[in-house]
């Protein structure tokens, strides 16, 4: 039985419904807003990092919207929106993956140039190859290893 809805059941030993990543516990997560939330994300993405149901989550924030007043739990909510990175969209592969991302959410020119230096390390590594392929010597190696 399930103490808070529909949860993926990582809490007490059941399937994976109502999880979109199916990942194992011991992998890491990390808490995002959510990209199929209904606004910006903030419960939803809440609800998945503590193992809730969105609704119940969803049902709180109302009721301490209602009960504290507009401005104390929206301007939470708008800062938790500001602050959380969105969700990845696929799953990380490895923790290479993750890194990957998380400096992409925090410095998009650094991971850019991150990119561009390692498609230059390849360009470079690619004219090489071709350098050694298109030499004399590589031709004459190749009649000597048929002849």
């Amino acid at each position: 039985m399930r103490a808070f809805g529909r949860g993926n059941g990582r809490m007490h030993g059941g399937g994976n419904q109502g999880s979109r990543w199916r990942r194992p516990m011991e992998e890491q997560r990390g808490l995002y807003r959510a990209r199929d939330g209904i606004f910006l994300g903030v419960c939803k993405g809440i609800a998945r990092y503590f193992d809730f149901s969105p609704g119940i989550v969803r049902a709180i924030v109302i009721i301490l919207f209602l009960v504290t007043g507009i401005w104390p739990v929206g301007l939470l909510y708008l800062i938790a929106a500001m602050v959380l990175k969105m969700e990845p969209i696929v799953p990380f592969g490895s923790p290479a993956d993750q890194e990957f991302y998380n400096s992409y959410t925090n410095s998009r020119a650094g991971a850019l140039e991150r990119i561009k230096r390692k498609f230059e390390n390849l360009d470079r590594r690619l004219r090489r190859m071709e350098d050694v392929v298109t030499s004399r010597d590589f031709e004459w190696e190749r009649r000597m290893r048929n002849s």
